[in-house]
């Protein structure tokens, strides 16, 4: 099983490139579903996080993390969103080598996992894990346009780029990358062409 890691930044059609693998027969895992699984109630990373920010994150009764809460504390400081960072990321690539080593157990392993990846420059622990990264590359101008177009502020847009990788990082760490300043059947036939070089182990 050959697993890829899928990275790109906010607006630069990551998602779609996702969505249309899975469609040709990718399996597919999104590591913000990853992130979300170890926090749920009762699992030893989220009484960490309890720990580190709060036991009133807490719900008495169902023991489900205020995400909230929790977000207004972790990030009211760069410190407080390391410290965070320091307690799910190992958690969440644990998670993720459980899941590819059940995949590639299986008695029909899939050719290609697809992990995607939403901050690269987080996901040192797990860079491992992966045969090879792609990025899906688009200016951040253009991003930003069609972010706009989708409903998000430009202040929105603009605050999530802040936070992370910029567009020459992502390509100074990509194997390859698909270039996504064209149109909609441009990149779509980026993703087939890639798709046909990697099927059947070639």
């Amino acid at each position: 099983m050959r697993t890829v890691f899928l990275a790109g930044g906010i607006g630069s059609g990551k998602s779609t490139v996702a969505r249309e693998l899975e469609r040709l027969g990718c399996c597919r895992i999104d590591l913000d579903q990853l992130s979300r699984e170890v926090l749920l109630p009762g699992t030893q990373t989220t009484l960490e996080v309890a720990r580190a920010f709060g036991m009133d994150l807490l719900d008495e009764e169902t023991g489900a993390l205020d995400r909230r809460l929790l977000a207004e504390r972790a990030f009211a400081t760069s410190e407080d969103a390391a410290r965070l960072e320091q307690i799910e990321l190992p958690a969440i690539a644990r998670l993720l080598e459980e899941r590819l080593s059940a995949l590639s157990a299986a008695a029909d392993p899939p050719e290609i996992c697809l992990v995607e990846i939403p901050l690269l420059d987080r996901a040192d622990a797990m860079r491992h894990m992966a045969s090879e990264t792609v990025v899906v590359d688009c200016p951040v101008e253009l991003r930003r346009v069609r972010a706009i177009g989708r409903g998000m502020t430009g202040e929105d847009f603009d605050a999530r780029v802040a936070n992370q990788p910029t567009d020459e990082w992502l390509r100074t760490h990509a194997d390859t990358i698909i270039c996504n300043t064209g149109t909609y059947d441009e990149l779509i036939a980026q993703v087939h062409d890639w798709y046909e070089s990697h099927k059947g182990g070639e």
